[in-house]
């Protein structure tokens, strides 16, 4: 087998188990090594990919399923050309169609032989493994089934060159690695460095979930698509009273355009030194990358919005056109305001610079949208609406009545109450 020879796919972290079935096809009828000692390692790959079928949610023919896992997640010159974009040219095909005619090799490979050679009836557990119930630590029921899917394709391709179109069209369509199967980020700061980390369970929540609020759901949606179009769009910023959708929203837009090669990357504000560090790792890659930063404000003694002011727009760097700033805020000004500001003004010789440094924050966001709470006739249609789509068996009239009960000494007219008062009602029923 000629795993040694791979060019572009190599993947030394998780090559071990690639390299140990390899050296078990080679030498399965080798009398010069051990039979109890190459039993012991097929058996030992057995336990492996049920391992790695746990992990990640696989069912079907594991072997397969892992080599189809290093595929789709191997970030190399040819899978990164290729992804969100399809088939490019250059010589680079020729090193891809060589590493991928290995693979069909290892993907070919009949393992009765290793069976039969080797006395492992146990081996038939990986061809036909029907996964537990239990959910992925890896990837979503989504994912899972995606690559599990693309394994089972790879049985119709006949040579390496249609295995080859196969594996590219799945780059085009989903991207490839992290970023082409996960729609939403974290940034975590270690030892090692900055890294962006997949979310692995966000929130099923789309824009038609949200009752009511039109106007904004457009204007926002208007600037993504936008951007995702490869158009000019803006920094965004959604603010306005607590509860009011404005981070569903954004949960709204990952589902959405996920599809289109939008991803989300979520900075807290005590990350923004790693923002640039975050933005040199996606500039060069094919998808749109909106950075989310969720309920953003400042204090008065708080100075990283000075930073944040010179990465989203006055920085020397200019900003990639992949990326966009997306923030939502109770704060229509995002930094803090006191009254006694006002005495402390008076006394400063330059008033209006300081008024001004405090407001060019929020100037850099093009795209500013008001998300207020509703009133007792909106908060009705959404208490109606979350209602009648969970199934509450009780009238308009009742539900009404007591909806207005719940906001009364629950945070007041807003979609978040709503929401409660309907998780509320949920829970109760037998």
């Amino acid at each position: 087998m000629r795993n040694r020879e791979l060019i572009l796919y190599k993947d030394d972290k998780n090559a071990k188990l690639l390299d140990d079935m390899a050296w078990l096809m080679e030498h399965h009828d080798d009398d010069l090594y051990n039979l109890d000692d190459k039993r012991a390692l097929l058996y030992e790959c057995v336990y492996s990919l049920i391992d790695f079928a746990g992990n990640h949610g696989f069912y079907g023919n594991l072997w397969h399923c892992y080599l189809t896992n290093l595929l789709v997640n191997n970030e190399n010159t040819y899978s990164k050309g290729c992804e969100i974009r399809g088939e490019i040219e250059g010589s680079i095909n020729l090193a891809a169609l060589h590493d991928i005619g290995i693979f069909k090799e290892f993907y070919d490979y009949d393992l009765n032989i290793l069976k039969e050679s080797l006395l492992v009836p146990e081996l038939d557990y990986i061809t036909s493994y029907v996964a537990s119930t239990g959910e992925s630590k890896v990837y979503n029921q989504r994912i899972c089934k995606r690559i599990c899917e693309l394994a089972e394709r790879f049985l119709n391709d006949t040579t390496p060159e249609e295995m080859k179109a196969t594996l590219t069209s799945f780059y085009k369509e989903y991207g490839v690695g992290k970023f082409g199967l996960h729609k939403s980020f974290r940034v975590v700061h270690d030892d090692t460095g900055v890294h962006i980390e997949p979310i692995l369970n966000i929130a099923h929540v789309y824009l038609e979930d949200l009752v009511g609020y039109e106007i904004q759901k457009k204007k926002l949606t208007d600037n993504t698509d936008a951007f995702v179009e490869g158009r000019k769009a803006n920094n965004c910023l959604l603010f306005g009273d607590a509860g009011t959708g404005k981070s569903s929203c954004i949960k709204g837009i990952a589902n959405k355009y996920y599809e289109k090669g939008l991803r989300i990357i979520e900075i807290y504000k005590h990350q923004f030194e790693d923002l640039n560090d975050v933005i040199a790792q996606i500039k060069n890659r094919n998808y749109r990358f909106i950075i989310y930063m969720d309920d953003l404000s400042f204090e008065e003694f708080e100075t990283e919005y000075k930073y944040l002011k010179a990465v989203i727009e006055g920085g020397l760097e200019k900003k990639p056109e992949n990326v966009l700033i997306y923030a939502t805020s109770n704060r229509r000004h995002l930094l803090r305001e006191k009254f006694s500001d006002k005495a402390e003004r008076d006394d400063d010789l330059h008033t209006n610079d300081t008024v001004q440094e405090k407001l060019s924050l929020v100037a850099r966001f093009g795209v500013t949208i008001y998300f207020g709470s509703p009133s007792p006739m909106e908060f009705k249609e959404i208490v109606l609406s979350l209602a009648h789509k969970a199934g509450i068996k009780m009238t308009d009239e009742e539900l009404i009545a007591e909806a207005n009960k719940w906001e009364l000494s629950h945070g007041g007219l807003s979609g978040r109450t709503a929401q409660q008062f309907v998780d509320y009602l949920s829970g109760q029923a037998k």
